[in-house]
């Protein structure tokens, strides 16, 4: 196997692993910025209220989007042990 090919895989790995890591992200900014921004008008200033719901977006983020990250995560990995039979 190549360089070309190897630095390819870990081109490829990381740019999974942003795109896959990407929506519950995404959630749980967005969630943190909406209780933020209530906590400031309400003037309610309890740190562990932003948790329950941050957590609640992440986890029906990973349920709406876990079937598409399981099978990018799963076309990477067969594309990987494909390429275990190219090494000589």
């Amino acid at each position: 196997m190549s360089t070309d090919a190897i630095l390819r895989i870990l081109r490829e790995g990381l740019l999974l692993v942003l795109v896959v890591s990407a929506p519950p992200m995404l959630a749980g900014m967005i969630t943190g910025l909406i209780v933020s921004l209530l906590q400031a008008t309400t003037q309610i200033q309890e740190q562990t209220l932003s948790y329950v719901p941050k957590l609640l977006a992440i986890f029906l983020t990973l349920a709406i989007a876990g079937p598409w990250m399981l099978s990018q995560m799963i076309r990477f990995t067969a594309t990987i042990l494909d390429s275990i039979s190219q090494v000589r």
